[in-house]
């Protein structure tokens, strides 16, 4: 597919065999809800981007995310020694975006935040299939890390969904990738494949809810000989398709509806986390948790991720069930408004 939007103005809905290679939101009808047809200036208001690219392995945890909400641009990093317990991270936002820029090719583009001496910047390469991710802070904090899509195969999620009465959502999902390079930081030097690291990414845009909430879980890593990766949510991409599923050595499994029970006042207390078809029965045990909390009127933000380890089983259809063993990986508690 070459466009996300079509010639009438309106975006192709469904779950995607290849990404589109533009997600060409200028070129969507936009119209209020009741009907009167919108201009530029609320196609570029309303338009949100996000890209988002994680790092797995028993010695080194980290996130890197990169948001284009119009009247701001938000970044932040960091990253998590599980053996010691110690941690850096570090927050960015700037006003209108100033510093940043944003591709809207999925598999073909780059995406930064510059503040100062600061660099965050995440690169998807067509040819080969891989995306990188690069950081540079102030501090000598660097991380270089990258994975590949095509060796071996694997079939990222790609879907589309309708999102209120007059929005839409495109969403492109990996997890379960082995991931190469390198960290440099006051945590330690890392080579990221001695440790078997592994990545997840997350590349999503479109015209969202103006007011949302969302619960989502990933997971990389070994697994009965295997290489597992999961992507769960509840409360967002669930119009007529959802995200959900789980990848058994690159090969996507789909999976339907998903609960998320947990304490949102005490969230690095247990989450449990099961699908309506019974694929899925798992439990997260907290270690660590990046928050941050934004609330400057019309844009808000209470966001949570927490880091740690699941424990369960995944039951593929007519296939032997997938223990799950203290793997690494994260859960996330969102609301945003924006």
């Amino acid at each position: 597919m070459e466009r996300l939007i079509q010639a009438d103005g309106q975006p192709q809905y469904g779950i995607f065999a290849a990404p589109p290679e533009l997600i060409n939101y200028r070129d969507f009808a936009f119209r209020s809800p009741m009907g009167r047809r919108l201009g530029a200036l609320a196609k570029w208001r309303r338009f949100h981007q996000f890209q988002y690219f994680g790092l797995i392995s028993e010695q080194l945890i980290g996130g890197c995310a990169l948001a284009n909400l119009s009247l701001a641009g938000i970044g932040f990093v960091y990253l998590f020694h599980p053996p010691s317990g110690r941690m850096i991270e570090r927050q960015f936002k700037l006003p209108l975006g100033f510093g940043t820029r944003f591709s809207q090719r999925p598999d073909d583009g780059l995406c930064e935040l510059r503040s100062g001496r600061n660099l965050l910047r995440l690169e998807n390469f067509p040819s080969p299939k891989e995306k990188r991710l690069l950081v540079e802070l102030d501090d000598g904090t660097r991380i270089d890390a990258c994975f590949s899509e095509v060796e071996p195969v694997f079939q990222p999620m790609c879907i589309s969904t309708p999102a209120a009465v007059n929005g839409w959502v495109y969403a492109q999902k990996v997890a379960g990738v082995r991931c190469s390079g390198e960290v440099r930081s006051p945590l330690g030097d890392f080579d990221l494949q001695r440790i078997d690291a592994f990545a997840h990414h997350d590349w999503s845009a479109g015209y969202m809810r103006p007011e949302t909430h969302w619960n989502w879980a990933c997971l990389s890593g070994l697994a009965a000989g295997q290489r597992v990766g999961l992507n769960l949510s509840c409360g967002v991409n669930e119009t007529s398709y959802t995200e959900n599923c789980y990848w058994l050595d690159g090969q996507l499994i789909k999976v339907d509806t998903v609960h998320f029970a947990f304490d949102r006042a005490q969230p690095l207390r247990p989450w449990r986390i099961s699908s309506h078809d019974g694929q899925v029965s798992l439990e997260f045990e907290a270690r660590g948790l990046h928050q941050e909390r934004l609330n400057l009127g019309i844009l808000a933000s209470n966001f949570k991720q927490i880091f740690g380890q699941f424990h369960g089983v995944l039951r593929p259809p007519g296939r032997e069930a997938v223990p799950i063993d203290n793997l690494w990986g994260f859960v996330e508690d969102q609301y945003v408004k924006w």
